[in-house]
């Protein structure tokens, strides 16, 4: 991931931060962080284009994709 699909992320005008976490038992979670909301939807085409170009073949079932605004920080 960090050789491929984050580099392709930082390019995404807009970009804050990327974490992808392993919750264990097969479960990946990941979340971006975007400026704006062009940004974000940006992000989910290019990590679509990535996903079936480079991880469909390791991936059972295709992401879900859930998107929305920052409502607490820390």
């Amino acid at each position: 991931m960090d050789e491929g699909f984050v580099p392709l992320l930082r390019r995404v005008p807009g970009f804050v931060a990327y974490y992808w976490v392993d919750a264990g038992d097969g479960v990946m979670v990941s979340t971006s962080v975007f400026e704006d909301q062009s940004g974000a939807e940006e992000s989910v085409n290019r990590a679509a284009d990535f996903v079936r170009d480079s991880l469909s073949s390791l991936l059972p079932n295709p992401p879900q994709v859930t998107a929305g605004p920052v409502v607490a920080a820390g």
